[in-house]
C-alpha cells in the first residue's frame, strides 16, 4: 500500500498568530529547529513566515524584531495540499513552486499538518525523489530585482 499524506505528514504543527512580534516567532523556530511557521488566525493558515522572511524583510530593512509584528513580513501566497491529496500532487506543488514544506489541510480548510521535503522525499522512487529535490534547490531570480537588465540598470543609478 501506498503511503498518503495524512501518513506522513506532522501532526502537532506549531504555528503563530500574526500579531506577534517577529522576536517571538524567531525565537519559536529556534528552540524548535524549524525554518518556517504556518500563521493562522484560529485554524485558518493566512499566511507563512520563514527564515528567509527574516533575512530579506527585517535583517535587510532594518526592522525593530521588538516591534514589527508576524502579518508585516509573512508571505500570503501560501501554497497548500489537502489531507486525502496524492502524494503525487504534493510532489509536483513542492517541485513546481520551489517549495520545502507545505500546510496540509482538511476539508473544511483548517490546518491538520504540515508536509516537508524531507519526508515527501522518503516515500518517493529515488528518482523522482531527486527530481523533487532538484526542482526545489535550482536558484530562482529574485523578485523584487526584476530581470538581469534591469537589476544592472538599477545597480548603475544607485552605485
Amino acid at each position: 500500500m501506498t503511503a498518503s499524506i495524512r501518513d506522513i505528514m506532522t501532526r502537532d504543527v506549531e504555528t503563530v498568530a500574526p500579531d506577534r512580534t517577529i522576536r517571538t516567532a524567531a525565537q519559536t523556530m529556534k528552540t524548535l529547529n524549524i525554518g518556517s511557521l504556518p500563521v493562522c488566525e484560529g485554524k485558518r493558515v493566512i499566511g507563512v513566515v520563514t527564515d528567509r522572511d527574516f533575512v530579506i524583510r527585517v535583517v535587510a530593512e532594518g526592522r525593530d524584531c521588538a516591534s514589527t509584528k508576524v502579518r508585516d513580513i509573512m508571505s500570503t501566497n501560501v501554497v497548500s495540499v489537502r489531507e486525502d491529496s496524492d502524494l503525487s500532487e504534493a510532489s509536483k506543488l513542492m517541485h513546481d513552486r520551489q517549495l520545502r514544506r507545505l500546510p496540509v489541510l482538511n476539508a473544511q480548510g483548517e490546518l491538520v499538518g504540515y508536509l516537508s521535503m524531507a519526508r515527501l522525499a522518503q516515500t518517493e522512487e529515488p528518482e523522482r525523489a531527486g527530481r523533487v529535490i532538484k526542482g526545489i534547490s535550482e536558484a530562482s531570480a529574485p523578485e523584487p530585482m526584476g530581470t538581469p537588465e534591469q537589476a544592472r540598470r538599477k545597480r548603475r543609478k544607485t552605485g
